[in-house]
């Protein structure tokens, strides 16, 4: 009982701390003219992956591979299935020309950069090593910095689409220290709240007797999604389109780049091939989302897309407990 109303109050702080930290970051991106899409693909992405990083780390230190490991791809089919899904039946989402030719394409290569540091031996298991992890928090630094050369584009960012440009709302403005704190409060929020969750979830998991491998890629991956799942939403209901898109797109980057960047990097990380048909799983689903601004009604992911990539995710899901 103490487990379930932990869980509760964790829900409460996320659906808060989200709140606050979507207009913490539009407030930002509107008064420092930095596009909404960089802010959610930095500072919010970065924000909400709090949950997977202390997980996959903790886990990573304490050698419990799958968890490590099992947390950041189940979180990854998450985000982009089930978060991205659901945010596109609520409202079609809208790419921009950036998102379309770099960073989609950019999720892609890491998808694929992850699975080549995975099956990168003819045995049954590899090592994810401290090499490795280097090349991937490199990677991240990479990325970080093409951030940082679209902020300094300011209005000029993607200036060809003129069809989405950044919502302004109608409430009163903050100011920027104001903007600032509700961003670090939001993700301090978030972060007490994911805990909160993610332990109680674990704990109640525990006590039925699901493996570990099924509990990193079900519970303990949709429980550490959560914020990006409740910040999507919350973006998307307020029309912030690119926010939503920009923080599922960036948490999807730095959860490879950054957290198995870092967890190798301190402990290297045991990889079991049974992970391999849900990172090829994340691929198509990776790939698929590429080639929505191309087909079907162009630039937008579709409600039907999303009612797809949601259907996807539930028979996923079932596929993980029948086989369990």
């Amino acid at each position: 009982m103490l487990q379930i109303i932990l869980i509760i109050i964790g829900f409460i702080l996320l659906i808060k701390s989200a709140d606050i930290l979507v207009d913490g970051s539009s407030n930002i991106a509107k008064k420092w003219n930095i596009p909404e899409v960089v802010i959610g693909l930095t500072i919010v992405a970065i924000g909400t992956s709090m949950p997977e990083l202390v997980v996959s780390v903790t886990a990573a230190l304490e050698k419990h591979a799958d968890l490590s490991i099992g947390n950041i791809i189940g979180s990854n089919i998450t985000n982009m299935f089930l978060i991205l899904g659901i945010c596109s039946i609520i409202k079609p989402l809208r790419f921009k020309k950036e998102t379309k030719y770099f960073e989609i394409p950019f999720t892609i290569f890491t998808t694929f950069l992850l699975f080549f540091l995975c099956i990168n031996t003819n045995t049954s298991t590899t090592i994810i090593n401290r090499k490795e992890g280097i090349i991937l928090l490199v990677f991240c630094i990479i990325f970080i910095i093409y951030n940082l050369i679209m902020a300094r584009k300011g209005e000029q960012f993607d200036k060809e689409d003129t069809m989405i440009e950044i919502v302004t709302h109608n409430k009163e403005e903050s100011s920027i220290w104001e903007a600032l704190f509700g961003v670090i409060v939001g993700i301090v929020g978030l972060k007490l709240g994911g805990d909160l969750v993610v332990n109680g979830t674990i704990q109640i998991s525990e006590m039925i007797g699901i493996t570990e491998k099924l509990v990193s890629l079900t519970v303990v991956a949709l429980s550490t999604s959560l914020p990006e799942l409740i910040t999507s939403i919350a973006a998307t209901k307020k029309g912030d389109i690119d926010l939503a898109i920009g923080n599922v797109l960036g948490s999807q980057i730095f959860n490879i780049l950054l957290i198995i960047g870092i967890s190798a990097t301190l402990s290297p990380i045991r990889y079991s091939i049974e992970y391999n048909s849900q990172i090829i799983l994340l691929t198509l689903g990776s790939i698929a989302l590429g080639l929505f601004p191309f087909t079907g009604k162009k630039n937008e992911m579709t409600k039907i897309n999303g009612i797809i990539f949601v259907i996807i995710y539930v028979l996923y899901l079932g596929s993980l407990i029948y086989l369990a």
